[in-house]
């Protein structure tokens, strides 16, 4: 009977194989409407009714051609719109353009207009060029919908006073003495009642406040200027809607052939900018938006495009508005919980139902409270953040020139000339470099800030032949960019200084900045976070002259090549002699890996990188260390892990300043409390962590490599025990639980190769003494000394637990333990997951977070 059960019908994304004997798949799926997305769409259409009406009076229009626009933005481009969650309709940034259309052709006209817009957006979609619409400056868009706030809040301040707006910003500007001399204090009192309402609303306290704010604002502000108005029975201009049966239909375009292509143009550019934007914010505010609120996909901006093109051929030929994405209704739709496109459609569909069923209602309206909501609109569209983010990335200019050129010249005059002064700052700081020259304890250094282009060779010749034959030099390049001609001449001058006795030291902060021959180049993987020089790529050893015979010299006793000693190196480079082969001889390294003070990094390149800091990263974290430094630190986790000088935390957790409370000690130990084993330092911090802190999580992290545990396979009991013999005491019982059948005494080959040919059974059966062994998910470990790491961290988890701080915030559900195994060849991370057989660290996979 099983065999013969049909397959789901929502199963849509497994294909079931019917056998001929099977009934039928089931029907389409029943459509079904969320009850988040009814009352985000009621909450949209209380917005969009009264400022569709706002905005078709601020232009000029039939006041229909507001619903009509609304309607159609919610169905048609909220069907087929990429941005399911994107509410469109008539918008406050197309009120200037429209409004000027209707002055020069006329209503129909301007329906044409719409419609024409609407096919060059459908092009536009089909030629998928939605992404190069965002390559426009935000700071021209700013300014442009600041324009055009400036623009709508001064016509509509006359139909607040009880006038009639003129038809351009300075007209307005000279009329307004005189009306402001003959207000209508009638119109004048709804105004300020509409305003006061929309300002005080959403700051009602308390419980009250709670439940009223759900109300928006707009609403009860024009609803209750209405009531005011009807009450009392001020005469004012009220809202007029013909009949549907004399409404304006789209006619043939008559005018100037350059002039509607103009238009077309400008109608086209406003709606998709805007439209795209309003998609890319939107997505933003999903993003931000709480996980049980409903998976939402991404926007496709170029759907998105097509749809407001279908919105806008269908608004035309309707009689409507040019449509476009709208921030308000789609911050509303956001903020009230959509979970799909039905709740947009939803919202057009009531507007239809209030267009034809509550006529009477909206004739009761007033005009001056429609005016007054539509100026609080192009006033908020002046953005104080916005002017604040462009002064902070340095266009204030580009936002000033876009502003003023839309409120006196026009839209698309306003945005060309923004354009045109974006291109110039643009190329400004293309071609503004600055070249220093400073000397420091003999040492000259050349620091080039900015582009090199080759605008900037004659002055970096100039400086660069300021520093004397033969003498140390180095150059910092502090940019982005250099072209050919920089490169050859800061190459030909290497060469010239080199062959003159000088040493020369090129650094930048990119990767493949440091100038030096194609073939030493070979491998050079450079990286930018500090001036130190460990970072950097070394020359590779280069073989000794060949003898009498054409052979190059070497050692007979092991076959390697001799690397003849050929005095210090020159300033500026390393001593790349390798140094693997010499572990037994005198000044071998250490086997941790600690390098001799000689090779490490000298206190004037701890000066330079302090230098480095206050120059780069220091103007950056200054707002942000100043914060902390009044809060105090409240990390979320304790990050135990080993001193080793590779294993940077904040690099590959990927935190900050705050984040993180780390603790480092040779091996990542966690000693056992009590006296004789006990290690107050550790346990202070662990304690300082869990009980004051209050920290979430405590990880032990691991690293391949560790000197720490190879130290410790190699370790020799008795004798005289030096302080690192004594502290590795502490991994004693790791390396029980990693290698029980090796003697802790040596590391000998026969008893390394028996445990490598037991690690597969242990993977299969288990340990033989029942205590896990970890191991990295997809293969086993190289070698003891990687087994012996893994071990460790989980050994040092154990050792966490017997710590009563610990213990308790673990009874108490406050803390968690992770284990963590960096491998630093491989640049991967891998957390500790436990299951019945023991621990595997499983690898950490790269996600897209903008996904």
């Amino acid at each position: 009977m099983s065999a013969c059960v049909p397959a789901r019908a929502d199963s849509a994304r497994t294909k079931h194989i019917h056998p001929p004997h099977s009934p039928p798949p089931g029907g389409p799926r029943r459509f079904r409407l969320a009850g988040a997305d009814v009352s985000a769409a009621i909450a949209v259409f209380l917005i969009a009714l009264p400022l569709s009406l706002g905005i078709a009076l601020a232009t000029g229009a039939p006041l229909q051609a507001g619903l009509v626009a609304a309607a159609v933005g919610g169905i048609v481009a909220g069907r087929i719109g990429g941005c399911p969650l994107q509410v469109s309709g008539p918008a406050a940034g197309l009120t200037v353009v429209t409004a000027d259309l209707i002055q020069r052709y006329g209503w129909r006209t301007t329906c044409a207009i719409t419609i024409l817009a609407g096919l060059a957006q459908l092009g536009l979609g089909c030629l998928r060029v939605a992404r190069s619409a965002l390559a426009v400056s935000p700071a021209i868009v700013h300014g442009m919908l600041a324009g055009i706030g400036v623009t709508i809040a001064v016509a509509q301040l006359h139909i607040v006073l009880g006038g009639t707006p003129q038809s351009s910003v300075p007209d307005n500007l000279v009329a307004l003495p005189a009306q402001l001399a003959n207000l209508h204090p009638a119109d004048l009192a709804v105004s300020v009642l509409t305003l006061t309402l929309l300002l005080l609303w959403p700051r009602v306290p308390g419980r009250a406040g709670a439940l009223l704010g759900k109300l928006p604002a707009a609403l009860i502000a024009v609803a209750g200027a209405t009531a005011v108005a009807s009450l009392t029975g001020l005469l004012l201009p009220k809202v007029d809607l013909p009949s549907w049966s004399s409404h304006a239909l789209a006619t043939l375009p008559d005018g100037p052939v350059l002039g509607l292509l103009a238009a077309v143009l400008t109608t086209t550019l406003v709606c998709s900018v805007q439209s795209l934007l309003g998609a890319v914010a939107v997505d933003k505010l999903v993003t931000a938006r709480p996980a049980p609120a409903g998976h939402v996909k991404r926007s496709n901006l170029d759907r998105e495009l097509l749809g407001q093109g279908a919105a806008n051929v269908v608004s035309g030929s309707l009689g409507g508005l040019p449509i476009a994405g709208v921030a308000v209704r789609s911050s509303a739709n956001v903020a009230a919980g959509a979970v799909s496109r039905n709740s947009t459609m939803l919202h057009g569909v009531l507007v239809v139902i209030a267009a034809l069923l509550m006529v009477p209602a909206l004739e009761l309206i007033p005009l001056a409270s429609l005016a007054a909501l539509v100026m609080a609109v192009g006033l908020k569209m002046v953005s104080l953040n916005h002017i604040r983010t462009v002064t902070r990335h340095r266009e204030v200019l580009v936002y000033a020139v876009t502003t003023f050129g839309v409120v006196f010249l026009g839209v698309l005059e306003g945005v060309a000339l923004g354009i045109a002064v974006a291109v110039g700052v643009a190329l400004h700081r293309l071609t503004r470099t600055r070249i220093t020259h400073d000397q420091v304890e003999g040492v000259h250094y050349v620091h080039v800030r900015g582009q090199l282009t080759f605008l900037a060779v004659p002055r970096l010749s100039r400086i660069l032949h300021q520093v004397p034959p033969g003498a140390d030099a180095a150059v910092e390049l502090d940019g982005s960019f250099m072209d050919h001609a920089a490169y050859e001449t800061l190459q030909d001058w290497q060469k010239t200084h080199t062959a003159q006795g000088g040493a020369v030291d090129i650094t930048g902060r990119r990767p493949g900045t440091r100038i030096s021959e194609p073939a030493e180049e070979d491998g050079c993987r450079c990286r930018p976070w500090t001036p130190w020089r460990n970072h950097q790529c070394e020359r590779p050893p280069k073989a000794p002259p060949p003898d009498a015979h054409g052979q190059a010299a070497t050692d007979g006793s092991t076959g390697g090549t001799l690397a003849a000693a050929t005095g210090p190196t020159a300033p500026g480079t390393r001593d790349t002699r390798d140094t693997r082969d010499t572990a037994g001889a005198p000044g071998a390294p250490h086997p941790l890996g600690a390098s001799g003070a000689a090779d490490g990094p000298t206190g004037h390149e701890l000066a330079r990188g302090i230098s480095a800091f206050h120059r780069n990263t220091g103007p950056l974290m200054r707002r942000e260390l100043a914060r902390l430094a009044r809060e105090g630190q409240q990390p979320s986790q304790l990050f135990l892990t080993c001193a080793d000088s590779r294993v940077v935390t904040s690099m590959i957790t990927s935190s900050g300043p705050g984040d993180l409370f780390v603790v480092r000690n040779v091996g990542n130990f966690v000693p056992l409390p009590g006296e004789e084993s006990g290690d107050d330092s550790v346990a202070a911090a662990i304690e300082y962590a869990v009980d004051v802190l209050k920290v979430r999580s405590i990880t032990v992290c691991g690293h391949s490599g560790c000197g720490a545990m190879q130290a410790l396979l190699d370790a020799e009991h008795g004798g005289a025990r030096t302080p690192l013999q004594r502290w590795l005491r502490h991994g004693l019982p790791s390396l029980e639980r990693a290698l029980p059948d090796l003697d802790a005494r040596a590391n000998e080959p026969e008893q390394e190769q028996r445990q490598e040919q037991k690690q597969g059974q242990e993977q299969e059966q288990g340990p033989e003494d029942g205590r896990s062994r970890p191991l990295l998910a997809g293969r086993g470990p190289v070698d003891a000394a990687e087994r012996l790491c893994l071990a460790n961290v989980v050994q040092q988890l154990e050792h966490l637990r017997a710590h009563d701080s610990v213990a308790r915030a673990l009874r108490a559900g406050d803390l968690e333990l992770h284990g963590m195994y960096f491998h630093v060849g491989e640049a991967q991370s891998y957390l500790l997951s436990e299951d019945a057989k023991g621990g595997v660290f499983a690898l950490v996979p790269t996600t897209d977070l903008t996904a």
